[in-house]
């Protein structure tokens, strides 16, 4: 079974404030933002934007979710790093890892 394309790219940052309006003036929405500094935006029909805010001493990260269905098994082959798993904002996911040693997130839908 394949993905999906891209879900989302998750980032972090020093500075929900700033980060948020940057991706504003590039044409994203706010669709939602936490009382905890992070929220989600988005440009249209294509993948969202999560930001979240970490502390100084943490170096900004980024990381691409990939879609797959909710049925998704991967391949054998495929190095899984963590199964499935619900999150806590009702979603599925796993990381998995490629041949070079990235880190790589897909998130199906939460089982209703």
């Amino acid at each position: 079974m394949a993905t999906e394309g891209i879900e989302a790219v998750f980032l972090t940052t020093h500075n929900w404030g700033k980060a948020a309006k940057f991706f504003q003036s590039l044409g994203y929405e706010l669709e939602f933002s936490t009382d905890h500094n992070s929220g989600r935006l988005r440009n249209g029909d294509g993948p969202y934007v999560f930001i979240a805010e970490v502390p100084e001493d943490r170096e900004p990260q980024t990381q691409i979710v990939l879609k797959v269905p909710d049925a998704f098994r991967p391949d054998p082959a495929v190095d899984v790093v963590t199964p499935f798993e619900e999150t806590h904002y009702g979603a599925k996911e796993m990381t998995v890892r490629d041949p070079d040693g990235r880190l790589w997130s897909l998130q199906a839908p939460a089982n209703n």
